[in-house]
């Protein structure tokens, strides 16, 4: 792996953890509301939050995004964060495996299956990276790290806020098109933080992706993220993207394969709205690394504060599975 991408991988944890790297705008859930059941007639304790993604059963419905991989410091956040996933019975993805490609010894550090033997386990690769190198190497990431799928990442706001950052990407969706063609796990295409539109979803399905993950705006900014590190003034497009809701709504009405809404989900009525408005899983990260520093305990405490959360969501619309959730009216969306 070269200097610049541990040093990068390092200086992206350090900013996470150090600076505000996040939205000022909102990422649309609060201006987003469930109607209230004021006679829910079910049990909170009767709550059941069990749900199928891509044919893995998960306990809740919940992801923790891609954060990091490729250093030490990366491990020991990854493994955090798989401990915790294996425990709660939900899914994980690890950061960007290009560090892999470069130089494989750093694969340990995207290694949780010693740990994790049960989630569901994304790769992760960005759409730039595909054409860069043969299509075996990009298929052996997924098999390498025992991944259910792999994740292909749309960071072009990032990649201009980054002064080595690709901005070449003319031909990158014929190149998404033939991964889909060649992989035989299922591929899913996420955004970093700037939101997929309805249009957009649509070409990647018909791409061959067969779960879209959103990733709005309103969570963490990774146009932010860069800047603090490489001092470029892209303060222009500090705000740029979809907030999260927003998308979801209409990645929802243009495509029919599983969505993850994430982006901006901090609370547990967060993942409750997302879900009403028709996502299959909420994913968190920025909220995550903190936590995944210390333990995975610290991890397993924050998502079960969310999981709580979000039953209290449920009874106070009278839902007593995700399914009745989902038929909830949806108000202001």
């Amino acid at each position: 792996m070269s200097k610049l991408t541990k040093s990068r991988k390092d200086d992206h944890i350090r900013i996470c953890l150090e600076e505000n790297v996040e939205f000022s705008k909102s990422s649309g859930f609060d201006h987003v509301d469930l109607e209230h059941n004021a006679l829910p007639e079910i049990n909170k304790s009767d709550i059941d939050l069990s749900s199928k993604f891509l044919g893995k059963k998960f306990n809740y419905p919940l992801f923790i995004e891609a954060i990091t991989g490729g250093t030490e410091k990366a491990k020991k956040i990854n493994l955090n964060l798989a401990r915790a996933a294996e425990s709660l019975g939900i899914g994980m993805g690890v950061g960007s495996q290009r560090a892999m490609l470069e130089d494989p010894k750093v694969t340990d550090t995207f290694y949780v299956r010693n740990v994790a033997p049960s989630i569901f386990l994304l790769g992760n690769i960005g759409a730039a990276q595909i054409g860069q190198y043969s299509i075996d190497k990009i298929i052996s990431l997924a098999h390498d790290i025992k991944a259910d799928g792999l994740a292909v990442h749309l960071n072009a706001a990032q990649e201009l806020a980054q002064k080595e950052g690709d901005k070449t990407w003319k031909g990158i969706q014929k190149n998404v098109e033939f991964l889909c063609g060649k992989a035989k796990f299922p591929i899913v295409a996420k955004e970093t933080g700037c939101g997929i539109s309805g249009l957009l979803s649509k070409n990647l399905v018909k791409a061959g992706a067969k779960a879209i993950d959103i990733a709005g705006a309103g969570g963490t900014s990774w146009v932010k993220v860069d800047s603090f590190r490489t001092n470029e003034d892209v303060s222009h497009i500090e705000e740029w993207g979809i907030p999260t809701a927003r998308a979801l709504k209409d990645v929802k009405k243009s495509v029919k394969v599983p969505i993850i809404a994430s982006g901006g989900i901090r609370t547990g009525v967060d993942v409750a709205k997302a879900i009403a408005m028709g996502a299959d899983l909420a994913g968190l990260a920025l909220p995550l690394l903190k936590p995944a520093t210390i333990s995975s305990k610290a991890v397993e405490e924050h998502l079960e504060k969310i999981i709580s959360q979000l039953k209290d969501a449920m009874f106070l619309v009278g839902a007593k599975n995700l399914k009745e959730l989902k038929n909830v009216r949806v108000i202001n969306a």
